[in-house]
């Protein structure tokens, strides 16, 4: 996977989500990706807008607008795509297939104006089968915590 790459001095390696995901407005759940330890650790994050077609008209949240707690899982997924940049070094083409979630906690909403702090830690990998946990924090308040399972799979040849 080539992927373009901006280096910060002691920090990691920031990664644009358009250059890693297919997902574009308004499927795409990330503003900025950072790879703090590559094939291990890796942070993103969302603002989370009044302006957003989930937010806008959340239904049964009680008049409150608040992003849904699946769509966080959504981007806890997308973002772990940074992890397996470094896991497929050499392999181009490859595919991520979301393959189920366990352990799924939420805890407290992610409202506009909130800045979502997103981070996937890798806690397995083995066969192409990669297992990683997510938390979602707003100033530093967990939101929503998952454990991910992701197949990774060579991209089909096209004739």
């Amino acid at each position: 996977m080539s992927v373009p790459r901006q280096e910060r001095a002691g920090t990691g390696v920031m990664i644009d989500p358009h250059a890693l995901l297919p997902h574009r407005f308004p499927l795409l759940m990330l503003d900025r990706i950072e790879v703090l330890e590559p094939g291990r650790l890796v942070r993103g994050v969302k603002t989370v807008t009044g302006a957003e077609w989930a937010v806008v008209g959340a239904a049964g949240t009680g008049g409150v607008h608040a992003m849904p707690h699946l769509l966080i899982v959504e981007a806890l997924a997308q973002l772990s795509a940074g992890i397996f940049v470094e896991l497929l070094q050499g392999s181009s083409g490859a595919i991520g297939y979301f393959m189920g979630i366990d352990n799924v906690r939420f805890r407290s909403q992610a409202e506009p104006g909130d800045l979502l702090e997103l981070q996937i830690e890798l806690r397995h990998y083995r066969r192409s089968i990669c297992k990683t946990h997510g938390a979602a924090r707003v100033d530093g308040r967990l939101i929503v915590e998952a454990d991910l399972t992701t197949v990774l799979r060579a991209a089909p040849v096209s004739p």
